[in-house]
C-alpha cells in the first residue's frame, strides 16, 4: 500500500467496499424484472470501480496483483453463486463483464486516476 497519512481509514472503506460486494453478490434476492442484460454493466461498473479504488492505494508495480486479486474474488464470488442454489447462479458473462471492468479501471489507472488517495491527501492538507 502506499504511504498514506490516513491509511486506516482507506483500509477500512476498502473492507467495507469489498464486505458490500460480497454480501450483495451473495444474498438471496427474488427475481427482479431488468432490462437485457442490465446487471452486466452493474458487474462491469462495480469492478472498474473497484479497479480504480484500488490502484489509486497501491503503487504500479503493485497493480498486477490488484487485477488479479479482483478477478479472483469476482470469479470466488461466480463460483459461490453457482453452489449457493438461493435465487443467484453462475454466469460466464458475468465473469466477462467484471473482466473488462478490472481491465478498463487498470486502464484508467494507468492514464489518469492511479495515486489518486495521495492526491485526496494532499487535498486533506496537513495533520
Amino acid at each position: 500500500m502506499l504511504p498514506l497519512r490516513h491509511r486506516g481509514w482507506w483500509i477500512a472503506l476498502s473492507a467495507a467496499l469489498v464486505a458490500a460486494l460480497v454480501y450483495g453478490s451473495l444474498v438471496p434476492i427474488p427475481p427482479l424484472p431488468m432490462p437485457g442484460n442490465f446487471d452486466k454493466l452493474e458487474h462491469f461498473a462495480v469492478y472498474a470501480g473497484l479497479a480504480i479504488w484500488f490502484t489509486g492505494l497501491y503503487p504500479r508495480p503493485r497493480y498486477g496483483r490488484v487485477v488479479l486479486a479482483l478477478l479472483a474474488l469476482a470469479g470466488g464470488l461466480e463460483i459461490a453463486q453457482g453452489l449457493m442454489h438461493l435465487g443467484r447462479q453462475a454466469d460466464v458473462l458475468d465473469m466477462a463483464a467484471n473482466a473488462t471492468g478490472v481491465g478498463i479501471g487498470l486502464a484508467c489507472a494507468l492514464v489518469l486516476t492511479g495515486n489518486w488517495a495521495r492526491r485526496v491527501e494532499s487535498w486533506l492538507g496537513p495533520r
